[in-house]
């Protein structure tokens, strides 16, 4: 990697400006889904400004949106290395794991689609015998427990 004049090399091998700090990213090892992602995560962070010096690769710029140290930079830039490496593992597990998750959605949509209709089920309670009430959840308070008198200790 070439320093630039006015630039110099920051601790973790990015070049570092007095506003930014940029790096090249290879898109066979990091795919540009992955780094779409982490970038749309930084936008509140910082400005990610992405450009193509050369095939399969991307060159990437991010610049504080306030004022800050070389070591905050620094510190920003590992951040979005950390947050490539996720993406690039939450990519890769979401392609392995993409015909587990076809497989339940047919699955959960042939469920749906087998459900009984609410006319079914509304025929289906009026077949059964309602009239049956073993715990006298029908039975009036007071044909239970007597008339409701006007005793004023009750109230």
């Amino acid at each position: 990697m070439a320093v630039q004049e006015g630039t110099q090399e920051s601790r973790l091998g990015f070049t570092q400006g007095t506003d930014h700090i940029s790096f090249d990213i290879d898109e066979t090892v990091y795919p540009l889904e992955a780094l779409y992602g982490a970038s749309y995560l930084f936008l509140d962070k910082c400005f990610v400004f992405l450009s193509r010096p050369s095939p399969q690769a991307v060159s990437v710029r991010l610049t504080l949106r306030d004022a800050g140290s070389p070591a905050e930079l620094d510190r920003l830039a590992g951040e979005f290395a950390n947050e490539l490496l996720s993406q690039v593992a939450r990519l890769r597990l979401t392609q392995a794991t993409a015909r587990i998750r076809e497989y339940y959605t047919a699955a959960a949509l042939r469920a749906a689609a087998s459900a009984p209709s609410v006319d079914d089920l509304l025929a289906e309670l009026e077949a059964e015998e309602l009239l049956e009430d073993p715990l006298e959840i029908m039975v009036p308070w007071e044909e239970k427990h007597g008339a409701k008198t006007d005793d004023p200790a009750t109230k």
